[in-house]
Parts: C-alpha cells; sequence; structure tokens
C-alpha cells in the first residue's frame, strides 16, 4: 500500500473523471487536482486507520474509490503529457527534507497577486505572510492593463499600488530582520513579445516579469514569440513559459535550448511557477535550461498569502533538476537582485536603483544597531 503514492491517486481519479458524468465527474477532477497538494499520502492515511475524508476534496464516496485502488491497485497506463511531471507536495518536502540547507537560505518570492488584479489579499497581507517565513523580499507582480478578465492595472493604478507598496515598506523598516516589497508586474507579452504597459511606467518597478497569456494552444513551433520576448528590453523574468496547465492545456511548444541560450546570453531569467497547477517550467526543461546555464527564478504565482507554501514545488524540482544555487535568484540577496536587474536596464537607471537599494541597506543597518 505504501508504494502508491498521490500522484498515482491523482491519476486514477483524472482517468476516471473521463467515462464519468456530472456530478462525480466533477468531483474527481477536483479531487485529482488537489491530491497535489496533500500535506501526506492517502495510502499512509488508510495504513494508519484515519479517514481520506481528512484531506482536501475527498468525500465519503471518494474515500471507498480510493481504498479500494489502494487494496487492488488497477494498471496504471501511461500518463498523458497534459498530465505528466507534476510534482506532489509530499515528493517536494520529502526531496528539501534532504536538502534543508536550500529552504533555509531562500531569501523571497518573485511572482505573487493581489487585490489590486485577481490576488484575494492586500499587499500588506503577502508581506506579512513572507517575512513569517523568514523571507527578505517579494515581488508584487499584478496583472498588466490587456489582461481584463484577471483585473489587470492601468499605469495610473500601478503608481498608485506603488505608494501603498512604499507606505507597506514603511512599516517593516523598524523590524529587526530586513525586509522589502519589490514593486513588480506580470506583463502581458503579445505573440510578438511586446508588452501591455508604457516603457515609462515600467522603469519605475524593480523587476519586470513577462508572461504569454494569448493564443496558448497553437500547436506548431512557437519559438520566435520567445526569442522576441527575450529581447524586449523592459522584460527580467520570463514567466510560465510554457504555458501550461494540469489536465486543461498542454503549453507551447519551442526550441528549448535555443530559447535558454538566448536568454543566459541576455542574462535573463526563466521562471519555474510554483502553482500546483502548473508548474512550469517542469524537470524535463529544468534540465535543459540547466545545462544553458540560464537564470532560473522562482514565484508562486499565489493569490493568497496561504499559497506561500507552493514555492516548496519550485525549489524542489530545481533541486531534482540539479540547478545550481548561484543561478537561481531566490538565494540572492535583495541589493544583489536588484543590482542584477539594474544591470539589465542600462547604466543610468542601475545607477539610480543601485544607490536606492544601497542607501536602505544602510538604514537597515543603522536600524539594527
Amino acid at each position: 500500500m505504501s508504494s502508491i503514492d498521490n500522484t498515482q491517486i491523482a491519476e486514477w481519479l483524472s482517468c476516471e473523471a473521463e467515462k464519468a458524468r456530472p456530478p462525480i465527474q466533477r468531483a474527481l477532477r477536483k479531487g485529482g487536482r488537489s491530491a497535489f497538494l496533500w500535506p501526506v499520502e492517502a495510502a499512509d492515511l488508510a495504513r494508519d486507520g484515519r479517514s481520506l475524508t481528512e484531506l482536501a476534496a475527498i468525500g465519503p464516496y471518494l474515500e471507498k474509490v480510493i481504498l479500494n485502488w489502494l487494496a487492488k491497485p488497477p494498471e496504471l497506463q501511461t500518463i498523458p503529457e497534459i498530465r505528466r511531471n507534476f510534482l506532489s507536495l509530499t515528493k517536494a518536502r520529502e526531496v528539501l527534507r534532504r536538502r534543508p540547507n536550500w529552504f533555509a537560505s531562500l531569501r523571497g518570492d518573485l511572482q505573487m497577486h493581489t487585490e489590486w488584479s485577481d490576488g484575494s489579499g492586500t499587499i500588506r497581507d503577502m508581506a506579512q505572510a513572507a517575512a513569517a517565513r523568514g523571507y527578505e523580499y517579494i515581488a508584487i507582480t499584478d496583472h498588466g492593463k490587456k489582461l481584463a478578465i484577471a483585473g489587470g492595472i492601468t499605469e495610473e493604478e500601478l503608481a498608485a499600488q506603488g505608494r501603498e507598496i512604499e507606505a507597506v515598506n514603511a512599516e517593516f523598516v523598524p523590524r529587526e530582520k530586513p525586509f522589502r516589497v519589490l514593486r513588480s508586474i506580470e506583463l502581458n507579452l503579445d505573440p510578438r513579445g511586446e508588452g501591455d504597459m508604457s516603457v515609462e511606467a515600467l522603469k519605475n518597478l524593480d523587476l519586470v516579469l513577462g508572461a504569454f497569456h494569448s493564443a496558448l494552444r497553437r500547436t506548431d513551433d512557437q519559438t520566435e514569440r520567445y526569442l522576441a520576448a527575450l529581447r524586449n528590453p523592459a522584460l527580467h523574468i520570463l514567466g510560465h513559459p510554457r504555458g501550461r496547465i494540469y489536465n486543461y492545456r498542454l503549453g507551447l511548444r519551442a526550441d528549448w535550448p535555443r530559447v535558454f541560450a538566448l536568454a543566459n546570453q541576455l542574462d535573463k531569467a526563466v521562471e519555474i511557477d510554483c502553482y500546483p497547477d502548473r508548474q512550469d517550467l517542469d524537470g524535463k526543461l529544468l534540465r535543459l535550461a540547466r545545462e544553458s546555464g540560464v537564470r532560473i527564478s522562482l514565484g508562486t504565482d499565489a493569490h493568497h498569502p496561504w499559497q506561500l507554501e507552493f514555492i516548496e514545488l519550485g525549489l524542489a524540482a530545481a533541486v531534482l533538476a540539479r540547478i545550481p544555487k548561484e543561478r537561481i535568484l531566490n538565494f540572492m540577496s535583495c541589493e544583489e537582485l536588484l543590482s542584477w536587474a539594474d544591470a539589465l536596464r542600462g547604466k543610468h537607471s542601475g545607477k539610480r536603483h543601485s544607490q536606492i537599494a544601497l542607501a536602505q541597506g544602510r538604514r537597515y543597518r543603522k536600524l539594527q544597531k
């Protein structure tokens, strides 16, 4: 029984959903997606005589179904690509237990959303949750204006958000451990690699993350759109590059070694989106990324403070792919991160931001004395 893990159960639930009818179909699909975030292995729970209804999205009917599978496991067919290479939280935590220094030295989270777009927490909520995790910084990456379905914000709203971030940062200055909310955005990239916000508005940000949100079901090679995005001078991080979603969308195809090679050449980062349904880049692409030497960014894509725990999925994926820590942005100090971002922007902008970062660092150190 203990050899059956939550990823196998997720696949069985998803397969069963393909031949079921509503409302059972919806319950099976929800159970399959929830399995990746169960805090314990369902097989271990059953072995200990505890009810599987302790697990999210599992009621008495699904408990009976899963217990039958544990007693007599179905034959597991080849997992379709649309559900392949997703880590469970239990597996991620097992990996990280063997590498405790990774979690202990993590400095921050570089993608999350707030009430300014489609999140359900305030900037202060996200900051407090991150500070409680021991982070040094987070980046607020609400959506750009053309993604209206996700509450994308305009340049004027972005400026107003910046003032709120300044106010939240002021609350953290007296604290013993330095903490900073970075101004960022999830720029909505079109297929030509162009963003949806003015260049002037983006210059006021600490970091710019960009991602594709349209034409994501194309089946032909999309390499050129990635190369165009990376050449966008405003972009620092290419977010959830493939655009896949568990059991919903395969994502785009590209000549990934070529994409990663250009990102490395330009010293830009590609993201591991740690959201359970995304986990993009996945392990297969991360191994290609490692070979290219490209920088990696970790972002939970959290839409609520509790979702900051998703970082474990991305961290474990990086460990399994043997990504060097020095190539991961999230292990940089705040000053190092800003210096890297400044270097991409050019000499004049870099000088301005570096002076701000150094001044804040001196202020923190003075307060700590």
